[in-house]
């Protein structure tokens, strides 16, 4: 099935996605790699200057361009997942994360959190950066530029029709991986 989903997202229409599914996002999604899910697991929930729970998550180090005020997306392709996969479990427990965008998929520590948190993973092809970055419509903001840098930073991006996202692993604990 295909779906065109807007942001946030009910745990209803979580449940109703299956491997397999092809989706396109509408709304915001913020990035995040290991050095951000390092940060934010430990600081305070409260003290976090966003809503991670109404956005997907997107593993990304952005490249990007400043142009006079404005930050301009040049590429923003998936980073690897797996290296996530030590904290991501953490993360979604800890921020309600409904949906992750990557690539090359997660370990079973991710899969049972998706299950017991009704949540998704899903795929974007790698080397599509370009791509993702047409996509993506502003920058809302960005955090922890100058202490992170420029791809390990929390960007928050609004996007529009993002995708195609193939729903990797489910809710019900499936995933292509196996």
């Amino acid at each position: 099935m295909e779906y065109k989903i807007h942001l946030p997202i009910t745990e209803e229409k979580i449940k109703k996605l299956n491997v397999g599914d092809i989706i396109y996002l509408s709304g915001d999604i913020f990035t995040a790699r290991d050095e951000a899910h390092h940060l934010m697991l430990i600081k305070d929930k409260n003290s976090i200057p966003f809503d991670p729970s109404k956005m997907a998550l997107f593993h990304c180090g952005p490249l990007m361009k400043k142009v006079k005020d404005k930050w301009q997306v040049i590429s923003a392709g998936p980073t690897t997942s797996s290296r996530m996969e030590i904290f991501e479990d953490k993360f979604i427990e800890k921020f309600g994360i409904k949906i992750i965008i990557g690539k090359g998929g997660m370990g079973n520590k991710t899969k049972n959190a998706l299950k017991n948190n009704k949540a998704i993973y899903t795929a974007y092809t790698g080397g599509a950066g370009a791509l993702a970055a047409e996509k993506i419509m502003n920058v809302i903001s960005v955090l922890w530029l100058e202490k992170l840098g420029m791809p390990e930073a929390v960007w928050i991006f609004k996007i529009k029709d993002f995708g195609p996202l193939v729903v990797a692993m489910d809710s019900k604990g499936n995933s292509i991986y196996k």
